[in-house]
């Protein structure tokens, strides 16, 4: 109801919980079938988290085109993409700046604005490229702001009056997760994390690093090892990081390493357990 009735909105929820569909409906429902430029714009932190939601568009069957636009493929494929408009453009802020630099399609039948994790996409970097793209938005009249993420704070850019706040981080209820701490008797942990992964045993899990550069380090032990997994994190390119996932679901790995990028808006259900290294 918060959704379809403010103008201004932050909506805070876990991963996982559907903010994806909670923000589309009040923005399909606002669509003009008139309208042949793009009416919603969604700025995302990542080229995985864009193709994801275009996905979801896609299978609601919204007769409405929606097109994702991000790093890692030419612009030029973007540009043929989105020559004919869709209504909802989806998009990482790096990429959908290029895009309203070069002119490549109008903005001022843009009326909705969705901030999708917008955190992590400050956090990463996109911050001035986030302030272009709201200089070039004459016309929002909607802004949807979400996060994973308590107590953020908003970039004064963003032009949020008066928004009201959707708070779903507190009500998870009782969680059923299991807490275990592993101890490593050395610093290097890596010992320790075979250990683990052998105790807990085959079954789909993600190994959580703060840095590229253990990831590489970690993979190289596991390797050493005999421990088959995948890698994912941003540095790679887009096509290794597909491949990683599409690995990682469809069973041929059942362990992948990665940084907190794996951990926003990612569908990957059934997961046995998460390591924090």
């Amino acid at each position: 109801e918060a959704l379809a009735e403010a103008n201004h909105l932050v909506l805070l929820s876990p991963t996982g919980t559907g903010k994806t569909v909670a923000f589309l409906l009040p923005i399909l429902a606002s669509l003009d079938p008139e309208v042949t430029e793009i009416q919603a714009l969604i700025l995302v932190p990542s080229r995985e988290l864009a193709i994801q939601i275009e996905t979801v568009v896609r299978e609601m069957g919204t007769g409405y085109k929606v097109n994702s636009v991000y790093g890692g493929i030419p612009a030029t494929k973007d540009k043929m993409a989105i020559k004919h408009r869709p209504a909802i453009l989806i998009g990482t802020p790096g990429r959908v700046s290029d895009h309203i630099h070069y002119e490549n399609f109008a903005t001022e039948h843009i009326k909705t604005l969705v901030l999708d994790e917008f955190d992590k996409s400050l956090e990463i970097g996109f911050e001035d490229q986030m302030r272009d793209i709201l200089q070039a938005l004459p016309n929002v009249q909607r802004r949807i702001l979400t996060s994973a993420t308590q107590g953020v704070k908003i970039p004064f850019f963003v032009g949020l009056r008066n928004h009201t706040t959707v708070n779903y981080l507190d009500q998870g209820g009782e969680s059923q997760l299991t807490i275990k701490r592993f101890l490593s008797p050395e610093k290097d942990k890596l010992e320790t994390l075979v250990a683990a992964l052998k105790h807990i045993g085959p079954q789909p899990g993600i190994v959580f690093c703060n840095y590229k550069d253990t990831i590489r380090r970690v993979s190289d032990y596991l390797e050493e090892n005999g421990i088959g997994h995948g890698c994912f994190y941003g540095g790679m390119e887009q096509i290794d990081r597909e491949r990683a996932l599409v690995k990682f679901r469809n069973g041929t790995h059942q362990l992948i390493i990665a940084t907190d990028l794996a951990a926003r808006g990612l569908d990957i259900p059934e997961l046995g357990f998460i390591l924090h290294y």
